[in-house]
C-alpha cells in the first residue's frame, strides 16, 4: 500500500490540493458570490417567504461558482486520471447538467415561488456545491477499473 501511495504522491498532492480549493470557495462564499438564498436557507425557511433578489445577478452569481466548481472539479479529475477524454466528458456533462438545473431553478422560483422550498433549495445545492465531482470521480474510476 505504501508503495502505491509513494508513486502516486504527485496525484495525492494536487488532489488534496483541489480539495483544498473546494473548501476555500465554500469558506468565502458570502464575499466571492452574490446569493441571498445564503441566509435564507441557513435559517428555518421553511415558513418564510422567498427573500428579493435581482434575477440576473443571480444567475451569474450561480453562474459564476458553478464554474469555479467545474473547473477545480475538472482539474481534480484529470489530476486523479491523467485521461483528457474523461476531463473532456466531464465539461460536457457539466455543461449540460447547469442547462438544465438552472431551468429548473428558475421554473421552481416562478411556478411554485413559496410552496416548493424544498425542491428550490435541492436543486440550487446541486448548483452551488461541487457535488457532481463526488458523483463523478467513482464512476470515472469504474469505468477505468473496467477498461
Amino acid at each position: 500500500m505504501l508503495k502505491i501511495l509513494l508513486k502516486h504522491k504527485i496525484r495525492i498532492v494536487f488532489g488534496l490540493f483541489f480539495i483544498l480549493l473546494f473548501a476555500l470557495v465554500r469558506a468565502f462564499e458570502d464575499y466571492l458570490f452574490y446569493d441571498p438564498f445564503l441566509s435564507y436557507f441557513r435559517s428555518d425557511f421553511s415558513g418564510l417567504s422567498l427573500p428579493s433578489y435581482s434575477p440576473i445577478k443571480l444567475f451569474f452569481g450561480l453562474l459564476f461558482r458553478y464554474s469555479l466548481n467545474c473547473l477545480i472539479s475538472i482539474a481534480l479529475i484529470y489530476a486523479l486520471f491523467k485521461d483528457v477524454s474523461m476531463a473532456k466528458f466531464a465539461l460536457f456533462l457539466y455543461l449540460l447538467f447547469f442547462l438544465i438545473l438552472i431551468f429548473c431553478f428558475y421554473a421552481i422560483i416562478y411556478f411554485y415561488g413559496e410552496t416548493n422550498n424544498l425542491m428550490l433549495f435541492y436543486v440550487r445545492r446541486f448548483l452551488i456545491q461541487p457535488l457532481f465531482a463526488l458523483l463523478f470521480i467513482p464512476a470515472f474510476y469504474y469505468q477505468k477499473l473496467n477498461m
